[in-house]
């Protein structure tokens, strides 16, 4: 009985590994074994940074609001608790958004929070 090696099979996951390490430097890019090990390594760093992604903007949202606030003379702590204790629900992207292109009607609501 011949021997069934299923090329169609094989050639198809090379070829899917070797697409996803096109545009990389030397033999990372057409190398299989090579190629392997930094489209995996590659994989985990867009994981990761898919997470940090959401904290570096939080932290940017953050810093934001602190600074508008702060030419209003309150800090950014102080600034969400009283608008927690007046019941206004906007996150930080929507309050860093108001403070970054809407200078006045974040001056309102600071002035409604004070």
């Amino acid at each position: 009985m011949p021997r069934s090696v299923n090329s169609v099979a094989s050639k198809s996951r090379r070829k899917k590994i070797l697409k996803q390490a096109k545009g990389f430097y030397g033999k990372r890019k057409n190398v299989l074994t090579v190629a392997k090990n930094v489209v995996e390594k590659g994989m985990t760093y867009m994981y990761v940074g898919r997470k940090q992604k959401k904290r570096d903007y939080r932290r940017l949202w953050i810093a934001r609001i602190n600074a508008a606030v702060r030419e209003e003379g309150l800090t950014y702590s102080l600034f969400i608790k009283k608008l927690q204790d007046k019941g206004i629900e906007l996150d930080r992207k929507v309050l860093a958004d108001l403070a970054m292109n809407h200078p006045e009607t974040f001056k309102n609501l600071v002035a409604e929070v004070k």
